[in-house]
């Protein structure tokens, strides 16, 4: 009489199956504008991050602040 209850991973994995269908459905209804547009978005949403990771400091501020004034100039 032991009942365990099973994993819910494969129900999960079928919803996101449905979700990928229904974003196909969606995308071929729209045809290729849609396709260009989504493009266009993931392409700034990448080069938006990248110049974020590029220009960020690489030392913290609190590093900065504690090292001595000498130190500073030379950097």
């Amino acid at each position: 009489m032991s009942f365990r209850q099973r994993t819910t991973k494969p129900s999960v994995a079928l919803w996101m199956l449905v979700a990928v269908g229904d974003l196909a459905l969606i995308l071929a209804s729209f045809g290729l504008v849609a396709l260009i547009a989504l493009a266009s978005v993931v392409t700034m949403a990448v080069g938006v991050v990248g110049a974020w990771r590029l220009l960020r400091p690489t030392v913290p501020a609190s590093e900065v602040a504690r090292a001595p004034m000498t130190a500073r100039r030379r950097a």
